[in-house]
């Protein structure tokens, strides 16, 4: 399964991968810095370095990002037959309870609030990775 960052801090995004390569995952990531470029992927032609479809792949998704934001790419997922069945868990500092709700009513499997304290932050980032582990098995 690749995973992907779909993350527009460059801080936040490398603190995302060496947390969970830290938890044990050694799966392949792909890191997009906006919506735009993420849905790009997600939606385009392989050939033209889009989603394959052959491949399985997990979506971490920041929901404040330039050009399109997190909900409006996870909404056009889950309208999308052959994007639905993607595991999309929203890895976001927002935690308007409307925003959480608004997320999981359009299809998010997870939402976690990234925590400002960074051992926080990291002990979250070992457990979703644990979390990914077991649902890999």
């Amino acid at each position: 399964m690749t995973i992907l960052i779909a993350e527009d801090d460059d801080g936040h995004a490398d603190l995302i991968e060496e947390g969970l390569r830290e938890s044990g995952l050694c799966n392949p990531f792909l890191r997009f810095s906006d919506g735009q470029e993420t849905w790009d992927f997600l939606s385009g032609d392989p050939a033209d370095g889009g989603r394959d479809p052959q491949k399985a792949y997990l979506l971490l998704l920041d929901i404040n990002m330039p050009r399109m934001d997190g909900v409006e790419v996870l909404r056009r997922m889950k309208e999308k037959t052959e994007l639905r069945e993607i595991p999309v868990m929203m890895l976001t500092t927002t935690d308007d309870p409307r925003e959480v709700e608004q997320c999981y009513r359009l299809g998010c499997s997870v939402y976690i609030t990234k925590p400002v304290d960074f051992s926080v932050f990291a002990e979250t980032l070992k457990r979703l990775g644990l979390f990914l582990q077991v649902v890999k098995v």
